[in-house]
């Protein structure tokens, strides 16, 4: 936890946003809103970033992204995020995140990578398509998880509220961060996923998800003259007014309902039972989304047509999360051997770091909603590869069993695990004997 002047323990919690694209409605709701409303609480220190670093993996349009930047910026201070109660920064304009993502880099697994679902996804692709594995696969792409990792670990996030999707992202730099501090000693935090289960998924003008690769978007700060234009455009079903219509399905009420209070939603509810006419609904829709969004689109233009004043405040944030940044990796500079060679004869190298690295289990969770672990060697081999569980606590269960007895663990696990690919069992059971001599030595130190 980080203290404020009161000396009050507050979580630290970030988020950050792609400098790709122009923000919509379903940005808005689902990234926007909530980290603004987040913002306010007294009890957490926020930490939010304009990803155009990120970006250059996705996009080769330079006037783009920086468009984006612009437009992203203001799109969240026009929404009522206040820079100076919060960490406002472009990733950019942080130079020791780079310098992380090198130190993390020289921890971080090979295989860990390969198991990232981007690249997972792009190496499927192409193997589909019978292509090269890693045809059109830039470095960057590969690469992507350990930049997210020090995104994260450089301000020593508590939390970071993600998606479904992002979650392994938070694991691996749960794993970078762990493998950081047993070789270098107990300098990054470990943080954890926030998953919001309610945060809306807004449909789009043809009912699929909003997003730009669809081209289906309603851009959150639209004139209301276009707003209006593009709603009467979402796709409805042919049923004429006065015949009843369903809301399961709907783009329209999930949209208005993302919007709308609960007594809103069930008064549009029973109009579509009534038999509202579409032209109608459409009416109803926009009158709600302007009403919110029209308040905030003066300040938006205003900030558009003056760039120079957003660029200042992003400076004068990442001057302030810069206090923090520099002594940070000052602080990692030292621990890997990145020293004054004045200093010498001063510096005493500790027992952790000059300890050789051992193995270690990694546990996660996969899309399929079952838990996983692995045991890997300090290059990143996977030695152990296990089966799913149903539970973390199963996981963890079998994974204590091997670091007591591993033969008999072996034999109870079953096929639970499995050895990894070109793994020898005596290379497993001197993985393990490491282990349990690393945890013996540190249970006698704590003792």
């Amino acid at each position: 936890m980080t203290t404020d002047s009161n000396k009050v323990a507050r979580t630290r919690v970030l988020t950050g946003i792609t400098t790709t694209g122009t923000p919509h409605l379903g940005n808005y709701v689902g990234a926007i809103r909530p980290t603004v409303q987040a913002s306010l609480n007294p009890a957490t220190q926020g930490f939010y970033f304009l990803a155009d670093y990120h970006a250059l993996i996705k996009c080769d349009e330079p006037a783009r992204i920086q468009r984006s930047t612009l437009e992203i910026a203001a799109s969240w201070i026009a929404a009522g995020l206040d820079p100076e109660r919060v960490m406002f920064y472009r990733q950019s304009d942080i130079p020791e995140i780079p310098e992380l993502t090198w130190f993390l880099t020289c921890v971080t697994g090979k295989g860990v990578l390969n198991r990232a679902h981007a690249y997972k996804a792009s190496v499927d692709k192409n193997n589909a398509a019978g292509n090269d594995p890693d045809a059109d696969v830039s470095a960057g792409l590969f690469m992507y998880p350990v930049l997210m990792g020090a995104d994260i670990l450089m301000f020593k996030a508590h939390k970071v509220p993600v998606g479904r999707d992002q979650i392994q992202h938070i694991e691996m730099a749960r794993d970078m961060a762990s493998s950081f501090n047993h070789l270098y000693g107990e300098h990054l935090v470990l943080p954890e996923a926030v998953v919001e289960e309610s945060v809306a998924l807004l449909p789009g003008l043809d009912g699929r998800k909003m997003s730009k690769s669809y081209d289906n978007t309603i851009p959150l700060f639209s004139s209301s003259a276009q707003l209006k234009k593009l709603i009467s455009g979402i796709v409805t079903d042919s049923r004429a007014p006065g015949v009843a219509k369903d809301t399961e399905g709907s783009a329209l009420f999930q949209i208005y309902q993302a919007f709308a209070s609960a007594q809103e939603t069930t008064t549009l509810a029973k109009a579509y039972a009534d038999g509202i006419g579409w032209g109608d609904a459409k009416q109803i829709l926009f009158e709600r989304i302007d009403r919110e969004v029209a308040p905030m689109r003066a300040q938006y233009e205003e900030l558009i047509n003056n760039p120079a004043k957003v660029d200042a405040i992003l400076l004068k944030g990442a001057a302030k999360a810069r206090e923090l940044a520099t002594p940070l990796i000052k602080e990692l500079r030292h621990a890997v051997g990145l020293r004054s060679l004045a200093s010498h004869g001063d510096a005493q190298v500790s027992a952790k770091a000059s300890r050789v690295a051992v193995p270690s289990f990694k546990q996660y969770r996969e899309k399929d909603g079952q838990f996983y672990f692995k045991l890997v060697d300090p290059q990143g081999t996977v030695l152990l590869q296990s089966l799913g569980f149903n539970s973390p606590k199963d996981a963890g269960l079998a994974i204590a069993q091997l670091q007591q007895v591993d033969a008999k663990a072996m034999t109870d696990l079953g096929t639970q695990i499995g050895l990894g690919e070109g793994v020898k069992l005596a290379e497993v059971a001197a993985a393990l004997e490491a282990l349990r001599t690393e945890l013996a030595e540190k249970a006698k130190a704590k003792g």
